[in-house]
């Protein structure tokens, strides 16, 4: 496994020796490991506390029910596009014939 490169790194190899750093770049990557590290903590309070509290079988049936009903809007939703699209990429397939030799 390949170690990750540290972001000096990472901008050398964007930017190159010569090129000047971004403007306010340490204060954007402070805020974005704050972000990262408050969305952490928060994920890991919801499972602490959903290990913690008794699940009603009630409680249990809405939330799959409600996971359920996500997934069938995503795929409603992946339908619909793929709907829109195909007409047009048979469109685009017909008016570009085949290479015959």
């Amino acid at each position: 496994m390949q170690p990750l490169d540290s972001v000096e790194v990472l901008l050398l190899r964007h930017y190159g020796e010569q090129a000047p750093a971004p403007p306010d770049l340490e204060a954007r990557l402070r805020a974005g490991v704050a972000r990262e590290a408050a969305s952490l903590e928060s994920g890991q309070r919801l499972v602490r506390l959903l290990g913690e509290q008794r699940l009603s079988r009630r409680r249990a049936t809405a939330l799959v029910a409600l996971g359920a009903a996500g997934a069938g809007v995503l795929s409603l939703g992946l339908e619909c596009l793929q709907s829109l699209l195909a007409p047009r990429q048979r469109e685009l397939s017909s008016s570009y014939p085949a290479y015959s030799g």
